[in-house]
């Protein structure tokens, strides 16, 4: 499994990806709103989305795991 990380404090702006669905390595699974710029988290490999672990509207943390993509 890889762990899908917010590389900046922000608000979950928009998810793009949903659980099941298949990504490829620099596909954009979540977008995160910080000081009015969006700032796109992407998967860091090729697999299928297990867990989006965040939702629309919620503050994050930089670090925090908002996604698990299984390779």
């Amino acid at each position: 499994m890889a762990d899908v990380l917010a590389h900046i404090t922000g608000t979950v702006w928009k998810i793009e990806k949903s659980q099941g669905e298949t990504v490829s390595e620099g596909d954009v699974v979540i977008i995160l709103e910080s000081m009015k710029m969006e700032m796109p988290i992407e998967a860091p490999c090729a697999g299928t989305v297990r867990e989006i672990k965040v939702k629309e509207g919620e503050a994050v943390d930089e670090g925090k795991v908002v996604a698990v993509i299984d390779p």
